[in-house]
């Protein structure tokens, strides 16, 4: 692995955090990102960038982290034994944006590369990532948009990319004990080297490049959509869920938390309010059904 090769990743990762930052700050009259920098004692750091009390946006975080270690956390070699005993370098642009309007979806995005060496053996990388969606009251058409752009995203390297790493998205996001999904899904990478570094490179640089033009046209057309008491209860409860994933399955929040990460920056994906009701349901036929009748399982929504 050249040095090069690792600069240019940094370099993107960087230049995509303030591409991501300004495009969401522009849908905002007066709310910026406010940026603090920060060291891990073990080796690297990053910045996070966190806006909150937005119009538009309740709380986003838009995270850039470069870090390294003596031994990759469990997390990491659970399912990749061949990787105990490495040292690593990690390095990511993460994000997570909780909208005000119930209206307008919380979304995700992540794209990272990571580097594990081990004296006298080959260097092993790979490159990971995806966005995801978590729409409260869906729309359809907004949702055959955001998986027509993360299919524009794969299309270049090759017509089975979109179904293999939507396929990922839907049976990575899901959350067991509630038999449902986190939302409508999108795209989700892991373990990506077998193309070469360039080519690899590449598609992570097509994924990262193509979230704002997923998300930004939905925030655009419903962030001014009435909403009233009734659909705020009903954003916060479903919230809730978005909690219950990041802590109990997120590979990435457990990744952070494992290698000594700044908890700051790895738990400013939570929201900042969700509630909990013992064992509700939602009204049949009510609008806040259609979301669990039509949209938390996997389906093929653009009908490939």
């Amino acid at each position: 692995m050249k040095t090069d090769d690792i600069a240019s990743v940094k370099t993107y990762l960087l230049d995509l955090q303030d591409r991501i930052c300004s495009a969401l700050e522009s849908q905002e009259p007066e709310a910026r990102f406010l940026e603090e920098r920060w060291e891990r004692p073990e080796g690297g750091g990053g910045r996070t960038r966190v806006l909150a009390n937005g119009e538009v946006f309740e709380q986003g975080g838009v995270n850039f982290s470069s870090v390294s270690g003596i031994h990759l956390p469990p997390s990491a070699t659970e399912k990749r034994p061949e990787l105990a005993n490495r040292q690593f370098h990690a390095m990511g642009v993460s994000l997570v944006i909780h909208p005000k309007n119930p209206y307008v979806p919380t979304s995700h995005a992540n794209v990272r590369f990571l580097i594990a060496e081990k004296a006298g053996e080959p260097t092993i990388w790979w490159f990971g990532g995806g966005f995801d969606l978590t729409p409260f009251y869906p729309f359809h058409e907004d949702v055959i948009y955001w998986h027509n752009t993360a299919q524009e995203a794969c299309r270049p390297f090759g017509d089975e990319v979109y179904g293999t790493y939507k396929k990922w998205c839907d049976e990575y996001f899901f959350l067991t004990h509630r038999n449902e999904t986190r939302g409508v899904g999108g795209l989700f990478f892991d373990d990506l080297n077998e193309w070469g570094f360039e080519k690899c490179f590449a598609f992570m640089q097509s994924v990262g490049n193509h979230y704002i033009d997923a998300y930004l046209p939905i925030v655009q057309k419903r962030k001014d959509t009435p909403y009233g008491e009734r659909e705020r209860e009903f954003q916060l409860y479903r919230r809730g869920r978005y909690v219950e994933f990041n802590l109990v399955y997120d590979r990435g929040t457990l990744f952070g938390l494992q290698s000594n990460g700044r908890t700051e920056s790895i738990l400013m994906s939570l929201p900042p309010v969700a509630h909990w009701r013992y064992n509700w349901h939602p009204e049949p036929g009510s609008p806040e059904a259609v979301l669990y009748e039509h949209y938390l399982q996997p389906q093929n929504w653009l009908g490939i």
